[in-house]
């Protein structure tokens, strides 16, 4: 089973508790791991924290969330209007307040970057989704999302045109890639 959507939400708080709660329930529903679930769902919250954070809204207003699950991988972006800084994990420190954000991020997903597209900036994350055997238990075996895929079986994962479901064209964008050392 496939989970996408494609949803635009203010450049408000209030979005990163809507975008939660609908990626989750997709993601359940498609019979997800609950454990990768979580991971899914910090990732999408760390992710529009940042762009109401430190970005502008997209011409139109808003931010745009899109996750996309192809397989056993779930792509997950976020969008804003971009702003004077390249979204880059910080350096941080026991004491400093913030800068955690993309650190987690790289943390729980098996590879993140930064695209620019005409008008918008996307930081995307990808993480493995295993889909549970069954109605019952399903929790991921202890440090299921620590497991680094080959990205390379999933030639098509950043290339593929006929399912892009989060943006006009891919061809046409200046792609970044960050991946956990």
């Amino acid at each position: 089973m496939r989970a996408s959507s494609v949803v635009l939400l203010p450049h408000a708080p209030s979005s990163v508790a809507v975008a939660r709660r609908r990626l989750s329930s997709e993601l359940v529903d498609s019979g997800v791991y609950e454990s990768v679930v979580d991971d899914a769902s910090v990732i999408v919250s760390e992710l529009i924290s940042n762009a109401l954070r430190h970005a502008r809204p997209l011409p139109c207003g808003q931010v745009r969330v899109c996750w996309l699950r192809r397989g056993d991988v779930l792509e997950l972006e976020v969008s804003d209007g971009g702003a004077m800084t390249e979204p880059r994990r910080g350096p941080s420190t026991l004491s400093s307040l913030g800068g955690r954000g993309l650190g987690i991020v790289e943390a729980l997903s098996d590879g993140w970057g930064v695209r620019h597209e005409e008008g918008a900036t996307t930081v995307w994350a990808v993480l493995r989704t295993p889909r549970s055997s069954g109605d019952t238990g399903r929790t991921a075996p202890a440090g299921m999302h620590a497991v680094v895929p080959d990205l390379a079986e999933f030639p098509d994962l950043l290339d593929d045109t006929d399912e892009d479901l989060c943006r006009e064209t891919r061809n046409e964008t200046a792609t970044s890639r960050a991946y956990p050392a």
